[in-house]
C-alpha cells in the first residue's frame, strides 16, 4: 500500500531504540525525511550512515526546553508532515514507594515537555492546514499495569490534553492520535522484568514469562508491526480519525473501550 509519505518531512523523537527505531524506519521505508532525535550522539549517527539521504540529526534530552527550541530551529521554513511524540517513562514504582518529588520529575518527564512541544509545533501545521501528532504512551492508561503508578498517572494526563485539543484544531487539518504499546521486545520491558524479578525473587527469565502469560497472543509484541499501524496513522490517509487511543497489546486490555 502506498501511504502518500514519500518525500514528506517527519520528526520522531526517542528513535535510536525501540518502538521511535522502528516507526523511523518504516518512514524511511515508504520514501519520506526523518529527523531523528535522541540522548546519544554515536547512536544518532549510526542510524544515519544506513539512511543517508534520508535522515538528520537533532541530538539532545526532548524532555527540556532547549532542545525543543533546537528543534524548532532546525525544521525552519521547510514543511513538516508530523511528528512522533515518544520518549521514555519514569522508573518503576508502587505508590507506597513514592515521594513527592517523584511525582515532580514524572510530571517534568512525561506531560510537561509534550505540552511545550506540542505548543510550539501547531504554529508549524497550522502554516500547511495540515499536521500529524502522535503519541506513543502505553497500555496502561486503559489497563493499570503493576508498579507503574507514575507512569499510568501522568500518561493519563496526556490522553485527556490530546482528547480535548483533538478538537480545538481539528478544523485545520491537524490531527492527534496516541497508540498505547502493550508488551513489546524493548529496553524498557527489560527493565520492567529486572524489576519484577527483584520484588518477587525471581530470575529476569521467569520475570518475562509471568508478563506474556497476561498477553492472549502468548508473547512480547514486535516494534515493527507497530510501526506499521503508527506510519498509517501519519499520513493522508488517516485524516477521519483524531483524539483517539489506539491499543496494540496483544489481547492485554480485557475492556471493551
Amino acid at each position: 500500500m502506498n501511504l502518500g509519505l514519500k518525500k514528506k518531512l517527519f520528526v520522531v523523537t526517542g528513535a535510536t531504540s525501540g518502538i521511535g527505531k522502528s516507526i523511523a524506519k518504516a518512514l524511511v521505508s515508504e520514501g519520506a525525511s526523518v529527523i531523528v532525535n535522541a540522548r546519544g550522539q554515536e547512536k544518532l549517527e549510526e542510524f544515519k550512515k544506513h539512511f543517508p539521504e534520508q535522515i538528520e540529526i537533532h541530538q539532545g534530552d526532548i524532555t527540556t526546553d532547549a532542545t525543543i527550541s533546537g528543534l524548532i530551529n532546525k525544521i525552519g521554513n521547510r514543511s513538516l508532515d508530523g511528528i512522533v511524540v515518544n520518549a521514555g517513562g519514569p522508573p518503576p514504582k508502587s505508590f507506597l514507594n513514592t515521594n513527592l518529588s517523584d511525582w515532580d520529575n514524572a510530571y517534568k518527564s512525561v506531560l510537561r515537555w509534550k505540552i511545550k512541544l506540542t505548543q510550539e509545533f501547531i504554529p508549524l501545521f497550522r502554516k500547511n492546514n495540515y499536521g500529524r501528532f502522535l503519541f506513543i504512551e502505553s497500555a496502561s492508561v486503559k489497563q493499570p499495569i503493576d508498579n507503574l503508578i507514575l507512569s499510568t498517572s501522568l500518561r493519563l494526563a496526556v490522553v485527556g490534553f490530546v482528547k480535548t485539543l483533538s478538537s480545538e484544531i481539528a478544523q485545520n487539518g491537524i490531527t492527534l492520535n496516541i497508540i498505547a504499546p502493550g508488551y513489546h521486545a524493548t529496553p524498557r520491558m527489560e527493565q520492567l522484568f529486572k524489576n519484577r524479578a527483584l520484588l518477587l525473587g525471581i530470575t529476569p527469565l521467569e520475570a518475562k514469562d509471568d508478563f506474556e502469560k497476561e498477553i492472549l497472543t502468548g508473547n512480547m509484541g514486535d516494534t515493527d508491526d507497530l510501526a506499521s499501524l503508527a506510519a498509517w496513522l501519519l499520513s493522508p490517509q488517516s485524516r477521519y480519525i483524531t483524539g483517539q487511543t489506539i491499543s496494540v497489546d496483544g489481547g492485554l486490555v480485557k475492556g471493551t473501550l
